[in-house]
């Protein structure tokens, strides 16, 4: 079995120190995602797109909040920005933008920029580990490292492979965990948010919340990631009951 050309590890060892610190979190909170013995975290915004022609122009989240008269903040919700929980799957707001910032898929554009801060912060970027989130039948001969109650396969490689698309095509599937072999830092990708978070040192996320091609906001372990922790924007009218 292999993703990206990369065989599936037939040993997990290597993700056993995420496993107590997935435990100690809360669900539904950054970290349930990203371990809290990080020093910092930064939050990714996945940008939406707009389509000119071939091309795929990448709208801000401030700029959709401009035009919706809502706040980007740390905790920002895509369907309290947009006013609609259609926002994430069916609608546009065209021609602000055509599609909604993509959800469980760290797009290659903003994985390029993100590996080009966080290569100079580990000395291991040629070994890393990539986790795909498990879906459908568990092979026997492959085992997935347990985090709370999400499974992963675990591949590795250099740093690059975070722009590696690790689905079937026409499919696109980033990876939904990396970390390099020194621990320095930690990306994840959850399949069900349209944003990605970062732990890291201090330094690294400073560097990464001041590199130009990302939008990014501070993060901390304990803020929510559901679709209600935006409490300063208006919540959609058609958001689940």
């Amino acid at each position: 079995m292999q993703f990206a050309g990369r065989s599936v590890a037939l040993d997990t060892a290597a993700g056993d120190w995420l496993v107590e610190a997935f435990h100690r979190a809360p669900l539904d909170t950054v970290g349930s995602l990203v371990p809290v013995g990080f020093a910092a975290m930064a939050r990714v915004f996945h940008p939406a797109v707009r389509y000119a022609g071939d091309d795929d122009v990448e709208v801000p989240w401030t700029s959709v909040a401009a035009a919706n008269g809502t706040t980007v903040h740390p905790l920002a919700q895509w369907g309290s920005l947009t006013g609609s929980m259609d926002y994430f799957e069916n609608d546009d707001q065209a021609p602000l933008w055509h599609g909604a910032p993509a959800r469980g898929h760290l797009p290659v554009p903003v994985a390029e920029r993100l590996i080009q801060v966080l290569a100079r912060h580990t000395t291991t970027p040629d070994v890393c580990w990539f986790g795909v989130r498990q879906g459908g039948a568990v092979i026997a001969d492959h085992p997935t490292l347990r985090l709370g109650d999400r499974d992963f396969w675990l591949v590795n490689g250099s740093i690059e492979l975070a722009t590696v698309n690790f689905a079937a095509e026409p499919f696109e599937q980033s990876a939904n965990l990396w970390w390099p072999a020194d621990r320095a830092w930690l990306v994840a990708t959850d399949v069900d948010l349209v944003t990605t978070y970062v732990g890291g040192t201090p330094r690294c996320i400073a560097d990464l919340l001041a590199a130009g091609g990302l939008e990014t906001l501070p993060a901390d372990a304990r803020q929510k990631i559901t679709w209600d922790a935006d409490q300063l924007n208006p919540p959609p009218p058609d958001a689940p009951g």
